[in-house]
Formats: structure tokens, sequence, C-alpha cells
């Protein structure tokens, strides 16, 4: 297994931390603005999962005056895709040109 990757899946097995990937999905957000979205955790606990997620690099911050603004990074998730999803599509796309192929056989009565 990459241990680049092993850092982006612990980051990943969260749901918090996955809550605040989708929150950051429409755009740039203030840490108050992501704190918020969280109201049955403390300000110290959102900022621990926003620290797990800076070091996979899923996240990135830039300081702006007093604020620090989030975004989110996809090309650690790209990363996966391409590891995972990308390299069985080949073998998803014959499969499912053999179940057409014979589903388009038994509607012909298997001529």
């Amino acid at each position: 297994m990459n241990p680049d990757l092993d850092i982006i899946f612990k980051a990943l097995s969260d749901p918090t931390r996955r809550h605040i990937l989708d929150y950051l999905k429409g755009g740039p957000r203030k840490t108050g603005d992501i704190v918020s979205q969280f109201p049955d955790l403390s300000r110290f606990g959102v900022m621990k999962h926003l620290d797990v997620l800076r070091e996979a690099t899923l996240v990135t911050t830039q300081s702006v005056g007093r604020s620090r603004v989030n975004y989110l990074n996809a090309i650690p998730i790209r990363m996966i895709y391409e590891r995972w999803v990308d390299g069985f599509s080949g073998y998803w796309s014959s499969a499912l040109g053999d179940i057409k192929f014979a589903a388009e056989a038994n509607e012909d009565g298997g001529n």
C-alpha cells in the first residue's frame, strides 16, 4: 500500500471529516463557518478534524486577516480514484457487455 494514500484513507474514514469535505465542495469556508456546522462538537474538536484533513492534504488553509479560509483539495481523492476505481473500469465494461449480450440473446429466444 502506498504510504501516501494511507493517510488519506485514514482522514476519509471519519464521518465528521467527510462531512467537512462535503461542506467544502460548495466553496472555500472560514473555519468559524465550518465549526458552526457541528453544534455537537467543540471548536477544538472541529479544529482537530481540520488538522487531520490538512495533514492528508485534503484541505488547504489560507490566512486572510484574522480569519482562516479552508479550501478543498480534490487531488488526493483523484489519486484514490485512479488507483481503486479507474483500474477496474475495463473489467466492469466487459462484464456489462456480457450481461447485455446474454439479455439480448434471451429476448430473441436464444437464437
